[in-house]
């Protein structure tokens, strides 16, 4: 299936600097910011700068280059916010929502690294 980039969805406004945010750390091919609406201690979204609209489309379509990036940011980002449990720290998850199903609020492919606090189970388990 073929995806359908809106290039006026919110971060795609952000990574043309319409709407500000509080970066994290920026690379060549990607931008971390705090999360507006955190819902750990320590929530922050990693974007892709390409249109991709969500993980399968960005694992499909984006150079090595970026998935690189992608995941090193990721990675460093983790450590650097001492959530890493290699770097001592005590955990973190992170949150991909793609369609419908997920509940996925923004067409942009994008991770939420959460950390901070215990943060329970992923999903109830089915009855």
């Amino acid at each position: 299936m073929a995806y359908d980039y809106d290039p006026e969805n919110i971060f795609a406004r952000i990574l043309r600097g319409e709407i500000p945010n509080k970066t994290v750390l920026e690379t060549e091919h990607c931008l971390a910011f705090h999360d507006i609406r955190a819902q750990a201690p320590t929530h922050v979204l990693v974007i892709p700068k390409g249109a991709y609209v969500n993980f399968d489309h960005f694992g499909a379509e984006a150079s090595a280059e970026e998935i690189v990036d992608f995941n090193r940011t990721v990675a460093r980002i983790a450590r650097e916010l001492g959530a890493a449990p290699g770097e001592g720290g005590a955990g973190y998850r992170l949150i991909a929502n793609s369609g419908e199903n997920a509940h996925q609020e923004v067409p942009h492919m994008h991770i939420h690294i959460l950390a901070g606090r215990p943060l329970g189970r992923m999903l109830v388990a089915a009855s």
